[in-house]
Formats: structure tokens, sequence, C-alpha cells
């Protein structure tokens, strides 16, 4: 059963690289996908989506010749199920009755509903997620819930581990802590700085040192805290990177200093997967599927000073450490396996096919 995969962003974030992630691990699985991204988008970066790819125009969410390129580009490639991702693509997607088409709309956020009510049916990350969009009104028989997979660690490029080190100047001395993610508010960013600031010169004879994956309109900002609190040269601005693999595998520690309303936290599955220690804050997504002590080290949101203990109690406790990263890896094997994930993604679209598409 073909499935047609629609999102409207223009710039990469955590959303975006799940869009890559999702139908490049359905095509490995042999799921007939195809993508439909907006012009110029960074998605449309050749190699990095490798069903097929159609860009289309997609103006406002009020623009009738975007809807109409949407709809057209839909009808061209004949698919049943369509799932839209976020806010444009919903809402520039309008399926008639009596077509056989499913629309399915993933919501990865707390978003209105509004926009999205004209959908079949909803599919959120995490139960919260889904207990708030019925909450809003959503009917629950269509509400679904599925968690994003962890994807699996990638090795890395021959010598690129080498070369990162080199360009780091990563001397034996050195814990190297990695965050991600688009530099926004809910990131969080400015607390982990701030937590970095808080941290001794030395941890067990080792030198905390920061690296920042990503990018986005608080960069300024966030670099200006660092000068400010006197910690930019323990800092290193990697900006976005379309494969982070190589950083995760460099890391002695991933940081994830979100505020409450992230929803899911892709970072905590990246953590896992590559076998790094974990230490986080208890936004939304966390609170569900992170076990403070067992799998991460669960700092309060917003707490600087949490978060700082939290990062010295990990770093100076090598037992500690081995212990969230053998149960974060064993969560990834239960939980969040790229073939569970895609099963019941199958199952779904089979259910909704079976409702409204035949």
């Amino acid at each position: 059963m073909k499935s047609l995969h629609i999102i409207g962003s223009k710039a990469m974030g955590g959303a975006e690289r799940w869009f890559v992630r999702f139908l490049n691990a359905m095509d490995q699985q042999g799921e007939p996908v195809a993508a439909l991204t907006r012009t110029g988008s960074e998605l449309t970066r050749p190699g990095l989506i490798h069903p097929p790819l159609e860009q289309v125009y997609m103006g406002t969410v009020w623009d009738p010749f975007a809807k109409a390129a949407v709809a057209r580009a839909i009808r061209q490639t004949g698919a049943p199920l369509v799932q839209t991702y976020m806010g444009r693509a919903t809402r520039l997607t309008h399926l008639k009755p009596g077509r056989g088409v499913v629309h399915l709309s993933r919501l990865g956020g707390y978003y209105k509903v509004g926009p999205f009510l004209h959908a079949h049916a909803w599919v959120g990350n995490t139960r919260g997620l889904c207990d708030w969009m019925v909450q809003q009104g959503l009917p629950a028989d269509r509400v679904f819930h599925i968690y994003n997979f962890a994807e699996p660690a990638l090795p890395p490029a021959p010598g690129k581990i080498a070369a990162l080190r080199q360009e780091l100047d990563v001397q034996p001395e050195d814990w190297l802590i990695v965050t991600a993610g688009r530099m926004i508010e809910v990131k969080g960013q400015r607390h982990l700085i701030d937590a970095l600031a808080r941290l001794p010169a030395e941890v067990a004879g080792r030198r905390p040192r920061l690296v920042v994956l990503g990018d986005g309109p608080l960069r300024g900002a966030l670099e200006a805290q660092a000068r400010q609190l006197g910690v930019a040269s323990r800092i290193h601005w990697a900006g976005w990177q379309h494969d982070p693999a190589p950083w995760f595998h460099l890391a002695d520690m991933v940081a994830f200093p979100s505020e409450d309303a992230e929803t899911l936290g892709n970072v905590i599955l990246e953590a896992w997967a590559y076998g790094k220690p974990l230490v986080c804050t208890a936004f939304r997504g966390a609170r569900e599927i992170a076990r403070h002590g067992e799998d991460a080290w669960v700092a309060p949101c917003g707490d600087a000073i949490a978060l700082a203990r939290g990062m010295e109690q990990v770093m100076g406790e090598p037992a500690l450490a081995a212990a969230l990263v053998q149960a974060g890896g064993l969560r990834v094997e239960k939980d969040f396996g790229e073939a569970e994930i895609i099963r019941q993604y199958r199952q779904l679209y089979e259910h909704l096919l079976d409702i409204f598409g035949r």
C-alpha cells in the first residue's frame, strides 16, 4: 500500500529530521512511499531522502494556488493514504469525500487543533500529546499513538572521528558534552550554557566542554550569553549537521535541556542509541519515556543549578554513567526499535483504509 508524506517546512529541525529518518526507514523495509515537500526546502538536498521526492509550491495556508498544487500532486501519486506533518502541510491538504483517499495528520506538538479538524485521523508520538488532542475535542477513536523509533547508531565515515578530534583540538582530559536542537526557546540551550558556567573547571580530572549542534534565531543571543558568562572558549558551535552521527560517536555525554513544552525529544533516543550517558530536563516527553537514575539523569526544567549538578554527578561517577548507558540501550531494543514502529504504522494505515478508504 502506497503512502504519500507531505511536509511544508523550509528549514531543518527535529520534525524534519524525523521525516527523513521515517521515510528512509519505510523505503528500506519495502514500503512504497513518496514525499512531497515545499519548493526550496532544505529537505530537497540531494541524497537526503531516498524515496521519490517532489517539490510543490506551498505559499501561505490561505493561498488557493498552493492548495490546488498540493491537490494535483496528491492525485498524480495515486496514493490511497496521505500523511501530513504539522500545520502548513495539513492545512493545504483537503481531500474531497468519496475519493477513497485517507488523510492522516501527524501533530508534532501541542498545537491548536482547529486547523487539523478536516483530517480523517490524527497520530501523535507521545501518549501525553494524544491525550491532549482528545481533551481539545478530537474524537478518541480516531487519535492514535505511535512513538518515534531510535535510529540505529550509524558508523562514522573512515577518518571522520579523527578529523573532528583535530578540528576541536580534543585532549585526553576533555569531557565532551554534546547537545542538539534548533536554537529556539523551547530547546532551553540558555539553561545548558548557564549550567556549563556553574561546573568546576575540572571534574574528576577532566575539563567539561560543550558542542552545540544546530542553528536558529537565538544563536546570536546564546553566543552573547556564553561570552558574558566567560565560557565561550569552552563551547564549539557546530551549526546544523545533516549527519550528526560522528558527533554523537565523539561525545562523552549528551545533554538535552528543553523546556516543558517539548513534546518528545528525539535526542533522548539518539543518546540511548549511541550509547552515551544522558542528562536531560523533565519536559513532557522526558517525563513519559525517561526514568531518572535508571536510563537518564533528569533535572527540573529551567533549573541550571540542578542541571549542572546532574552533569557533574554523571561525569564524576563512571559506574553511574555506565548504568545509564546500559539501561538506555535496553530501552531502545525493547520500546523504540525501527522495525516495530514501522509495523505499527503499517497496521494503522491498513486500519484507516478499512474504515475510510475502501
